[in-house]
């Protein structure tokens, strides 16, 4: 069958159309940083949130805030150093279906540790742990002690995710020596923006970059895009321009597989600015195309996490 000429540039133009609505159209997002806890328990909480924060984290307060966002789901990641907290996460997160999933707080290197991950890694939301520079916990101290990396490896056996805490370039380092030494282990390493903007001295910034590219190198590997957001006179910075070469150095370094987005509410400034905080790795990328940017906001976070779907809503 011919087309005439009406006809064909009917379907060019029709096809133009289609394609554009399909990269304007809105990309769920799934946030893989918030903290929950609630300091009005008999016991209280170790971690209240950001500055002036005086109302517990709970996941229905989160969803009013997120939702209209375009967040379809979260991951809530440790708030506590208490071993009875991981299973109060758990069941809090139960009851709504926001939550796909928790990364919750044991040491690898303690007696019981076997005992409390056969115990939570049966629970569907129980994605991981977090260990690092928190707690007075020290990666750089444990990934030598052959007992930590024999609990660790447990952890890798039943394919849960080791994420580390408050990065700085001694801990890159430790994480390389963690792969070297399990490497089947997915890591992922939280809040690389900010470490990128402290590091001052080409020392530092020698190391991370050292670190930055043999991490690049390994498949099991995961960045998160987190505390991104700067606040200049009291108020968030919006202009992507401020935050494209820091951002631009681990998309080019990670490239799109290895990225997942972020948002540390309710940690400081991020408690009464999630909307900023969207809107800045919005802008950032969107302008990389739609595929980068449902890598982004939920595919990566699939492949780092395996997290639970819950909600019709959440891709």
């Amino acid at each position: 069958m011919t087309l005439n000429r009406r006809t064909f540039f009917g379907r060019m133009a029709a096809s133009c159309v289609a394609q554009a609505h399909a990269q304007t159209r809105p990309i769920p997002i799934i946030d893989t940083h918030i903290h929950l806890f609630d300091q009005t328990r008999p016991q209280g909480a170790p971690y209240a949130g950001g500055r002036g924060n005086t109302l517990p984290s709970i996941p229905t307060r989160y969803r009013k805030l997120a939702a209209p966002l375009g967040i379809v789901g979260a991951i809530a990641i440790e708030a506590s150093p208490w071993i009875e907290d991981n299973l109060w996460l758990l069941q809090i997160e139960e009851s709504d279906p926001t939550m796909v999933g928790a990364i919750g707080n044991l040491q690898p290197e303690k007696p019981e540790f076997k005992e409390y991950l056969e115990r939570y890694h049966k629970n569907k939301l129980f994605l991981g742990i977090r260990y690092g520079n928190l707690w007075n916990y020290s990666l750089v101290n444990q990934v030598a002690n052959p007992i930590f990396l024999e609990g660790v490896k447990l952890m890798q056996q039943v394919d849960l995710l080791f994420e580390t805490a408050n990065p700085r370039p001694d801990l890159l380092e430790a994480v390389v020596k963690l792969s070297d030494k399990v490497p089947d282990l997915r890591i992922l390493i939280d809040h690389v923006p900010a470490m990128l903007r402290r590091a001052a001295d080409a020392t530092a910034k020698a190391s991370i970059d050292a670190s930055i590219r043999e991490l690049a190198k390994r498949d099991r590997i995961y960045i998160k895009v987190s505390e991104v957001m700067q606040v200049v006179n009291e108020k968030p910075a919006l202009d992507v321009a401020l935050y494209k070469p820091g951002l631009d150095y681990l998309f080019d370094a990670f490239g799109e597989n290895k990225l997942v987005f972020g948002s540390d509410w309710p940690n400081g400034p991020a408690v009464e600015n999630l909307p900023s905080i969207v809107k800045i790795v919005q802008d950032y990328f969107h302008a990389k195309g739609e595929a980068a940017s449902e890598k982004y906001f939920w595919k990566n976070s699939r492949a780092a996490y395996k997290w639970v779907h819950r909600d019709a809503s959440q891709p």
